[in-house]
């Protein structure tokens, strides 16, 4: 297998120093745990790679060295094993994209921090895109686990995109709801520029400049963080 970089193995081994057992309730030794991170390397190297191979339980094996038996005392199902690899590469948002929005944008400077939080967060997709679609596309099958997983990992950016209305976060109040539509916004606005089946359906050219759905996503970020908060203003 391709070595991985090294932030993103770093994270991986990180994931697996928290599992204590396999599925059969044995304690995991070093070698239970790096045998644990190879099938999470493999599987986001098949996700994330230029291979063609479809991403299911028994290429994640084969490309890992390992026999279907070995790889079901780790995970029982396709989703175990792809909420696994999710779990560290969601661990590197915080320093690719979430980081951006902890400090408060100043009302000067909003437009150039909504865009470059646009462009981290493409980035981010960018780099994993075939494992975040893979995932939208289980949970668009109402995959139960991983339609949570898409859910939940959008709550930290619209809790976030409310404190920089600078509201107090409330359930019901209307600017969680702005800044859920945004943010679904913003993810639909990345979709397009990152899933080339999407581009050759909908007739978009492949070599597309992205800015052209980037910039107008942060364009509307940048209107309804402004917008609130001068109607908090009044």
């Amino acid at each position: 297998m391709a070595a991985l970089p090294p932030w993103l193995a770093g994270a991986i081994a990180a994931a697996c120093e928290n599992i204590s057992h396999n599925l059969n309730g044995q304690r995991l030794g070093r070698k239970g745990r790096l045998t644990r991170e190879r099938i999470l390397s493999a599987a986001i190297e098949l996700l994330d790679g230029s291979s063609d191979d479809p991403f299911t339980l028994g290429n994640v094996a084969k490309r890992s060295g390992l026999g279907m038996t070995s790889l079901y005392n780790y995970f029982t199902d396709l989703t175990e094993l792809m909420l696994a690899v999710l779990e560290p590469v969601m661990a590197t948002a915080e320093n690719t994209y979430l980081s951006l929005l902890r400090e408060r944008w100043p009302d000067e400077e909003l437009g150039e921090h909504c865009y470059a939080f646009v462009r981290a967060y493409h980035g981010f997709w960018l780099r994993h895109s075939r494992l975040l679609h893979f995932r939208n596309a289980m949970a668009d099958q109402r995959d139960q686990r991983m339609f949570a997983h898409r859910v939940n990992s959008t709550r930290p950016i619209i809790e976030l995109l409310v404190d920089q209305m600078d509201v107090e976060l409330t359930p019901g109040h209307p600017s969680t709801s702005m800044a859920t539509i945004i943010m679904t916004g913003v993810e639909r606005a990345v979709t397009i520029v990152t899933d080339m089946d999407i581009r050759e359906v909908a007739g978009i050219p492949q070599d597309l400049d992205v800015d052209r759905y980037l910039v107008p996503g942060a364009r509307l970020m940048e209107l309804a963080i402004r917008d609130v908060r001068t109607h908090n203003s009044l």
